[in-house]
């Protein structure tokens, strides 16, 4: 590829050129969506050197380069991994560092499904698993043992969004020779670039903000000069590849990415500054909010909010809970987020064994679509109602 340095410019610019020039494919604007798996050699002397781009399906396409190659100017990483999905993001780059016998911390507000990779195959493989609090800043060092080979950290949290002093716990990991990982999808790289505060590799959920339409599953996993290498191996030798199709996807949701997170954390400030004010609302969980704990560190460190937060209930269960879901007719009640609905469901936190907080009620992930927030205003003000009439309020 022989894309465009646009590194000087607006980040609108960026997403609309980045990844690939139009002049290599006859003027096309966006690249072809290449299937394959086998790649011909023109002579035996060059298929037994591989002395040429592309050597098979798997090892890379224009298509795959095109969308690795957006990711890396948006990251700042000396290369990107294209997965099938967000968990393969979280899987392959703890598989590439860690071994049996070494010792893996991980934040204790992770996504669900990252902990039962880590509790499940990781621990059957012989890696000794330790969560630590999301506050623990520069402690981290005092959990650190000879034999610490990652700390895995997310910021902020999956469905409580407590942040991280990233770059405070990148030192003292990286001080003791340990590779520091971020689950970054929340901000996405436009938001906050985690290789330019200390973190080693940067996972993204490609499924959620890039892609942006709920229909399609991918992963991107970016890495610095020193670990690059190691994961790019380890991602050959596991064979997990992405579809042709699915990269093309999110290469042309990229493009829309930055006009649509605007909205996104636009609708969501407003939706949330105003839950703050509702009866029947306890607490709301949104770092970009001054009433939160991680305010200063989010506005330190990150450029701008997604779409996404939660809110605890004033008391109650689960039947608040689901009397708050069941009455919604305009948000969707399903997992992931980064869409263009609004979606809603009811968190546990049975799975924390540190950060299991103090919540007056039942906690609600909302994620704020496109919609116009008088109208999603609407709809939760209605769900809020439901939810008081079961508990008698």
């Amino acid at each position: 590829m022989t894309s465009r340095d646009y590194s000087d410019k607006g980040v609108h610019t960026r997403l609309a050129h980045i990844g690939n020039n139009p002049r290599d494919f006859f003027g096309f604007v966006n690249p072809p969506v290449v299937h394959a798996s086998t790649v011909l050699f023109p002579d035996a002397a060059t298929m037994a050197a591989r002395n040429q781009k592309y050597t098979y399906g798997t090892r890379g396409t224009p298509t795959t380069d095109a969308l690795a190659g957006a990711i890396d100017a948006l990251e700042g990483s000396a290369g990107t991994i294209l997965v099938p999905s967000g968990l393969a993001a979280v899987t392959i780059p703890l598989l590439a560092f860690l071994a049996a016998g070494d010792h893996a911390l991980i934040v204790d507000s992770v996504y669900n499904p990252t902990r039962r990779f880590a509790d499940g195959m990781l621990a059957r493989l012989g890696v000794e698993i330790e969560y630590y609090d999301p506050h623990v800043g520069a402690g981290i060092s005092e959990l650190m043992k000879p034999n610490t080979k990652v700390v895995f950290t997310e910021s902020p949290g999956s469905n409580t969004f407590e942040m991280q002093d990233i770059p405070a716990i990148a030192r003292a990991a990286k001080a003791r020779g340990a590779v520091v990982m971020m689950d970054n999808t929340w901000a996405t790289p436009l938001y906050f670039r985690p290789l330019d505060h200390g973190v080693d590799i940067s996972i993204h959920a490609a499924t959620k903000y890039p892609a942006g339409h709920s229909d399609v599953l991918l992963g991107t996993v970016s890495a610095n000069e020193s670990c690059w290498e190691q994961l790019f191996e380890t991602h050959l030798t596991m064979g997990c590849c992405a579809a042709p199709d699915d990269v093309y996807q999110v290469l042309r949701g990229l493009r829309t990415m930055g006009v649509r997170l605007e909205r996104h954390e636009q609708n969501a400030f407003e939706v949330a500054r105003w839950l703050e004010g509702q009866p029947g609302v306890a607490q709301v969980l949104h770092p970009g909010l001054e009433s939160s704990p991680g305010h200063t560190l989010w506005k330190r460190d990150f450029g701008g909010a997604s779409g996404i937060f939660s809110i605890v209930l004033k008391g109650g269960g689960q039947s608040e809970a689901h009397a708050f879901l069941d009455a919604l007719k305009l948000f969707g009640l399903g997992y992931s987020w980064g869409g263009y609905e609004s979606l809603a469901v009811h968190v546990s936190l049975a799975d924390r064994t540190v950060a299991k907080g103090d919540y007056e009620g039942p906690v609600m992930r909302l994620q704020i679509g496109l919609e116009n927030p008088e109208d999603i205003k609407a709809d939760l003000s209605a769900a809020l109602a439901a939810a008081a009439a079961v508990s008698g309020g």
